[in-house]
């Protein structure tokens, strides 16, 4: 089995993947993982594009059961095989935007609030991800973007609308699995 799920930053798309390959034994890629190198401050520096590829394409090649979290869809043709499941997770924009700001001060501290450049990362970075609803042209990544990319695939979609618990959102994921047949 072979599922993708994504949605916008702070949408639980890394949580939910988490604990969905925790349940059913898969394991579990993070885009960010491939798209970022590592760096001091983290998600600062962009991995060559056919390096990440490359090797996120050889990862999943080599896993018979796993889940991808992460938009990946403007990374190109030929890289991933064709998805059993895509799941996208919608959030109101208030609550995404609350968990990202938590989620922030609690990786990072209060560097965010007190270094400059932090500072200008972090809002920079607030500014980006707000504009996934808003669609001002700050970041190609935006609900519309994912809309029309949902509409071109030609795989089963599961979306999951709403400021769900993690378990409702594994419940709807393992029951929608259950209703499909495994190729």
């Amino acid at each position: 089995m072979k599922i993708h799920i994504f949605g916008a930053s702070g949408s639980g798309v890394t949580t939910t993947g988490n604990a969905l390959a925790e349940k059913l034994a898969y394991r579990y890629f993070d885009s960010d993982d491939y798209f970022w190198e590592k760096s001091d401050v983290p998600f600062t520096l962009r991995r060559n594009p056919e390096e990440r590829n490359s090797k996120i394409k050889s990862d999943l090649e080599n896993s018979e059961n796993w889940i991808l979290g992460g938009s990946i869809f403007q990374w190109g043709e030929n890289v991933f095989p064709d998805f059993d499941l895509v799941v996208y997770l919608w959030i109101p924009p208030q609550i995404r935007m609350e968990r990202l700001k938590k989620r922030e001060f609690e990786r990072y501290g209060n560097v965010i609030y007190t270094n400059p450049d932090r500072i200008k990362q972090f809002e920079d970075f607030m500014e980006w991800a707000a504009d996934y609803d808003n669609n001002t042209g700050i970041a190609s990544r935006n609900f519309q973007a994912h809309e029309n990319w949902l509409n071109s695939i030609d795989f089963p979609v599961l979306k999951i609308s709403g400021d769900l618990t993690l378990q409702q959102r594994i419940d709807l994921i393992i029951e929608n699995i259950n209703k499909k047949p495994l190729h």
